[in-house]
């Protein structure tokens, strides 16, 4: 609750309270498909993630009443339809909770260290804390079904070592093997892979259900560019003598009947795509292998123009939300 002392909030803040807001109508109408048709015990899971996304809203929303600012529109119940079939199956409702939940950590954290007044930086502190909750429930539950993959164990090193090779970080070696990769390169290849599965899911999902088929032939590129980064950066693994993860789990179903409107579907292809950026330049920044970033800034390239042919697609159709605006100086001293 904001009190008569309180500086206004800045143009950060407004900016990240916006996003969330964008992304936590969206997780709701998501939820609500999921939660109608969920059979097993993680419905738990679901329910508990779209009360406190409720409750997180409604947070937003008192702070925009109390500044004076407009409610943005994000996602409301026109862009969901109950009582159609299912668009996943088989535990991809948890699946999809773990993938989201991991975007919410990395979101709600930088807006923590974005914020400047108490009661928003409280916000973004408890808004992290409940998506690492989540996510560490989402990852217990998939583990003890066995449908998710950990990465691969390695024998624990057993003194401290430094690089003495000068040929430590080169990859594209045409006439030597290259270096086995290390454990960080390891881990960014797989949760980098694990990522793109689940998301090559939620694209043939959504390409099935598309009614605009400049939407339905964009998602079905986007599940032709996740299933080539898995492949990709799969066989950096398997050079290695590791398999890359794979799961039975979570695969779309046969309908045909879109339980969530295009500009959803968009917003949410944008929003994952944005996080695989990100994903990216920290796969080339932590890789010292030269041939592994070259490969994850080939694919940033592709992600980054893929996002911005889905932009396109947005604003054709005015679907996308247009951020708060810093006054234009220009045009007010004209």
């Amino acid at each position: 609750m904001k009190t008569s002392s309180q500086a206004p909030i800045t143009s950060s803040e407004l900016a990240n309270l916006w996003i969330a807001f964008q992304e936590k109508t969206m997780m709701l109408r998501v939820l609500e498909h999921f939660i109608e048709h969920a059979d097993h015990e993680g419905k738990q899971l679901l329910l508990s993630h779209y009360n406190g996304a409720t409750k997180n809203i409604e947070m937003i929303t008192s702070i925009f009443q109390q500044e004076g600012a407009v409610i943005p529109i994000g996602f409301t119940e026109s862009d969901v339809k109950k009582g159609v079939p299912k668009l996943f199956d088989f535990l991809y409702d948890i699946m999809y909770l773990y993938l989201m939940t991991k975007v919410e950590m990395s979101l709600y954290a930088l807006f923590t260290g974005m914020s400047y007044r108490k009661d928003i930086e409280d916000l973004f502190i408890g808004m992290t804390t409940e998506s690492q909750l989540m996510n560490s429930q989402a990852t217990q539950f998939l583990l003890e079904k066995g449908v998710l993959v950990r990465p691969p164990f390695v024998s624990m090193p057993k003194q401290v070592n430094f690089v003495q090779d000068k040929n430590y970080m080169d990859g594209f070696k045409w006439f030597s093997d290259e270096r086995s990769l290390n454990t960080v390169e390891v881990s960014l290849i797989h949760h980098a892979i694990e990522t793109n599965l689940v998301g090559m899911q939620l694209m043939i999902g959504f390409a099935q259900v598309a009614a605009d088929k400049e939407v339905q032939k964009y998602l079905t590129e986007g599940m032709e560019l996740s299933k080539k980064i898995e492949i990709d950066l799969g066989e950096f693994l398997r050079q290695s003598y590791i398999e890359p993860p794979a799961t039975h789990a979570g695969k779309a179903t046969a309908s045909k009947v879109a339980p969530f409107s295009d500009k959803l579907m968009m917003y949410n292809t944008n929003l994952l795509t944005s996080f695989g950026l990100g994903s990216n330049a920290l796969g080339s920044g932590f890789s010292l292998r030269s041939d592994l970033p070259a490969k994850m800034a080939f694919n940033a390239k592709n992600i980054f123009t893929f996002a911005q042919d889905g932009g396109k697609i947005m604003i054709k159709n005015g679907w996308m939300e247009e951020p708060p605006q810093i006054e234009d100086r220009n045009q007010l001293t004209k």
